[in-house]
């Protein structure tokens, strides 16, 4: 994930998860070990589409929906999976075999966060490293994406952020992701109310 995207997911994971909605960008420049102008530049569109206002001492986040849709617009996951392979079992399966430094994501995430489904899937999408020996390659259709972790996304937890499941789901390319996104919607804008 490009940098940009690390300072969204945690504008988005304070406003939706921790309800903080003001913030400094040398707070962000710290938490996430990077300059304050990286930060500044992430900021600047928010900025200029009404998503968040900058006072003197501090930045209010006032329409985390709008940060949300616009990450999800600019994110390119498949610049960031690492390795893709058919393992040969179900989902279910797929998911208790995971080693526990990887993070879930997309429906995964969503399944073990709301402890529900909108609709069967069939691809498990995880930030992690090493699965090769675990999942050996295979020339069948992938169900299985590794994605590369950047070094702060195990501290939200084992499964990503509110706002990173929202986004990955946006760029997963199966078609019942769709029914994921809307039943996110309806859960996203009842925390946002």
């Amino acid at each position: 994930m490009k940098n940009i995207e690390l300072v969204y997911r945690e504008i988005l994971f304070q406003a939706m998860e921790k309800k903080n909605r003001s913030l400094t960008q040398l707070e962000l420049s710290k938490k996430l070990s990077m300059s304050l102008s990286t930060v500044n530049h992430a900021v600047k569109p928010l900025r200029k589409m009404n998503a968040v206002r900058i006072k003197l001492r501090s930045m209010e986040i006032t329409d985390p929906k709008k940060i949300l849709y616009y990450w999800a617009s600019i994110r390119n996951m498949e610049k960031d999976i690492t390795y893709k392979t058919y393992a040969d079992m179900p989902v279910r399966n797929i998911e208790n075999n995971m080693p526990d430094n990887i993070v879930f994501a997309a429906y995964s995430a969503y399944k073990l966060r709301f402890k529900d489904v909108p609709a069967d899937y069939s691809e498990v999408y995880v930030y992690g490293e090493g699965l090769e020996k675990r999942f050996p390659a295979s020339s069948k259709t992938p169900n299985l994406f590794v994605m590369k972790k950047d070094p702060f996304i195990e501290s939200y937890g084992k499964t990503t952020t509110l706002a990173q499941t929202f986004v990955d789901l946006w760029n997963v390319k199966e078609w019942y992701a769709k029914d994921f996104l809307k039943a996110m919607e309806e859960k996203i804008n009842g925390i946002l109310e």
